[in-house]
């Protein structure tokens, strides 16, 4: 026995007692507050979520809404498909994480195992297409092409292919009606991302892991109505997964159908004119380089000058959009995202910028106006122009003497337009600007809408650049480093300016002002906005933010939503000095203009042409032509990078547009029958009572068979003249 005391050892088992009877306790108050907080505190969302462990949702992807022109002809609509997909969290599970199956996959589709496994791969930066860039948790169509015997050995092999689908599916479709592809402005669909999804969890407008989404053109900018709402069935099922009940179905609704303003018949040949020209180009030496044109990229808009409608867009080089659909192949992508190919995505008619050259004589012509200059005076078109010892030449040398401002657009003499711009500057202070400087060239190229976005229903449009004293100073303070540290006085070229630029960037100097007056020098300017400011003169001032979209229709086709043209603004001169810059752009195509030899037989008396010509300097690149042309009607404006001149090289292709719009020969006679759109269509597409639009006949554009004949037989190519042209103007 021991000899401790029982008395010795009784606190310290007391001690050990209580604690462990506190621990007891403590645990047992603490799983009778979670059990209160599970059963009585949560428990309604716990029971929720326990009775959805029974349920499983089938989700049926909503038909997108049709896409139309204005007559109804289908632009982009749906075709149905056999679609096999694969179900990428059930390969993920397999031990050879489905290598298997979709080797077998790729027997049964004729493709090779790497092509079928490339398809389901996640996209990240680091891997190059084909690979699945939407969630890692809904089907990934392998292909959209299955034949019916493919998709029945599926089916009917279904244990060989676990996680793999072959269904019947609506897959959208980019008909091309007349050859018109409309590929930059209709844009693309690709599946909705998990980030997508997070986002728009809480809005009225929610995103299934089945949707696809608008990406580009007005597939995005109208996405949220094309995409309508997806249908979900919830089913029933026991701990097995067999059915037990059908407990809630909602069906899937339609997206709407858009009308837009396009007219596919006039797409098309505006598509056809601008690669041609572009084509027909490229055959020509440029005088200056002794080398070919290389007019490596082309934008041609058609408006309605009325409402700011968009009738035609086109850009080159284009693309097929139905290369999208299905998912797009590694070659695909990398020729519609490489530097050969030169960006074919690329909208260049509203994200395509350049100097505007004498196109934009119309606005130093308002803002000398502004400033004080009467339009009808008379100015001095000298040969040159001196300033700081530099010589500035007009167009061939040649000079017109004392000419109004509306002469100076007819000849586009640059003499007449460098010495208000200098004027100007110096009024203004010059490199010690006034305290209430008016910068009137300036401010009326912003108010003409240069340098911002139109606000057209496109997304992605660039603004321009309006190279004020704003702008110099943000530039230099962006660039004053680099310029300070590349700098060097006396050394070299490079070095010097550099040099310069660092001590006195954030100035504007006289030779920046009268290069912007004949848009040069550092003005940037998009086909777009062209367009709207000279429809803005044709119909008497109102500048309106251009519009495809024209209409929207319900599914049922009971309810129809007009896309009303939308005014932004007005020109910053009054309606005298509107009828006289419409006076001037109209002798640019009468004997004497620049543009005459482009509309020689343009029945000038019962359908009024105006226009502009305009060659832009481009440095390190051959100039850019401009032509900017407008009737009471419609407004066209053509550009060509590295295409030369501006009549030279787009005004062909935009007098052959407007004898298509009109119905008119090379000699000017018009025949209604042949006229695609003498008048702007104001009417929507009849709708049937099912709530379908039946679409018109449309033929591919042939100009050969499609234009009248003038019996001339010419054959020069050239409207109305007879014999080789006269000497080009701007």
């Amino acid at each position: 026995m021991s000899n401790i005391p029982e008395t010795g050892r009784t606190p310290r088992v007391q001690i050990r007692l209580i604690v462990i009877q506190v621990l007891v306790f403590s645990l047992l108050l603490t799983l009778l507050g979670r059990l209160w907080y599970l059963q009585i505190r949560n428990g309604e969302e716990y029971t929720n979520e326990a009775k959805n462990n029974h349920v499983q949702q089938v989700v049926q992807p909503a038909v997108r809404g049709t896409i139309l022109d204005a007559r109804g002809v289908p632009l982009a609509d749906n075709e149905t498909r056999l679609v096999v997909s694969a179900s990428r969290t059930e390969l993920m599970r397999m031990k050879d994480r489905g290598k298997g199956v979709l080797t077998r996959l790729a027997g049964v589709l004729g493709m090779t195992p790497k092509e079928v496994m490339d398809k389901v791969r996640l996209c990240d930066s680091k891997t190059p297409q084909p690979c699945w860039n939407g969630s890692p948790y809904q089907p990934i169509p392998v292909t959209d092409e299955a034949t019916t015997q493919q998709a029945l050995q599926i089916r009917e092999r279904a244990e060989d292919f676990p996680g793999i689908t072959a269904e019947p599916t609506a897959v959208r479709r980019y008909p091309a009606p007349g050859k018109a592809r409309t590929a930059q402005v209709l844009g693309y669909l690709s599946p909705v991302t998990d980030e997508e999804i997070e986002k728009a969890k809480d809005t009225d407008s929610p995103f299934l892991r089945s949707d696809q989404v608008g990406r580009s053109g007005i597939e995005r900018t109208y996405d949220k109505y094309l995409r309508g709402k997806a249908g979900v069935t919830r089913y029933e099922v026991d701990n097995l997964g067999r059915v037990l009940g059908e407990a809630e179905n909602d069906p899937a609704i339609p997206g709407s159908t858009l009308v837009t303003s396009i007219d596919a018949r006039v797409q098309a040949v505006a598509e056809y004119e601008l690669a041609q020209a572009m084509k027909t180009v490229r055959q020509e030496t440029d005088k200056i380089t002794g080398s070919k044109y290389k007019a490596d990229a082309g934008a041609v808009v058609v408006m309605e000058s009325k409402t700011g409608r968009v009738v035609a867009m086109a850009s080159q080089p284009d693309y097929d959009p139905n290369v999208w659909v299905g998912g797009i192949s590694g070659k695909e992508y990398a020729k519609l995202t490489s530097k050969k190919s030169n960006y074919p995505l690329l909208n260049r008619a509203i994200q395509g910028q350049s100097p505007a050259g004498s196109v934009f004589k119309v606005v130093s012509a308002s803002a000398a106006v502004r400033a004080g200059y009467p339009f009808n005076d008379r100015y001095n078109c000298s040969a040159s122009y001196s300033l700081g010892g530099r010589s500035f030449a007009n167009f061939e040398s040649k000079g017109h003497g004392p000419i109004t401002l509306g002469d100076a657009l007819k000849y586009s003499c640059n003499t007449v337009f460098y010495a208000l711009g200098h004027k100007e500057w110096q009024r203004d202070g010059g490199l010690k600007p006034n305290k209430g400087a008016h910068d009137w060239f300036y401010r009326t190229a912003h108010d003409f809408g240069f340098g911002s976005e139109t606000g057209i229903d496109l997304p992605n449009e660039v603004s321009g650049r309006v190279p004020d004293r704003q702008w110099k100073q943000r530039f230099w303070e962006a660039n004053k480093d680099s310029w300070c540290k590349q700098g060097k006085k006396g050394g070299s070229y490079v070095e010097q300016i550099a040099y310069e630029n660092c001590l006195e960037g954030n100035q504007l100097k006289a030779f920046d002002s009268i290069n912007f007056a004949i848009g040069q020098g550092d003005v940037l300017i998009t086909p777009v906005q062209l367009a709207t400011a000279y429809a803005a003169i044709s119909n008497g001032g109102t500048l309106y933010q251009p519009t495809v979209g024209k209409a929207l229709i319900s599914p049922d086709g009971k309810k129809v939503e007009e896309i009303k043209p939308k005014p932004r603004g007005r020109l910053p001169v009054d309606a005298e000095t509107i009828k006289d810059l419409d006076k001037g752009l109209r002798s640019v195509v009468e004997p004497g203009g620049t543009a005459a030899w482009r509309f020689g037989g343009w029945p000038q008396d019962k359908i009024p042409m105006r226009a502009k010509t305009g060659t832009a300097q481009v440095y390190g690149k051959q100039t850019t032509s401009w032509f900017a042309t407008y009737t009471d009607d419609y407004t066209i404006v053509m550009t060509i990078s590295q295409g030369g001149t501006g009549s030279g090289a787009s005004g062909p292709a935009v007098r052959n547009i407007y004898d298509a719009l009109y119905g008119l020969d090379d000699a000017g006679n018009q025949d209604l029958k042949r006229a695609l759109l003498p008048k702007p269509q104001k009417d929507l597409p009849k709708i049937q009572p099912d709530g379908s639009i039946e679409a018109p006949a449309i033929k591919p554009y042939d100009p050969e068979s499609q234009k009248p004949k003038d019996g001339t037989g010419q054959g020069d190519g050239l409207p109305g003249l007879a014999g080789p042209p006269p000497v080009w103007r701007d």
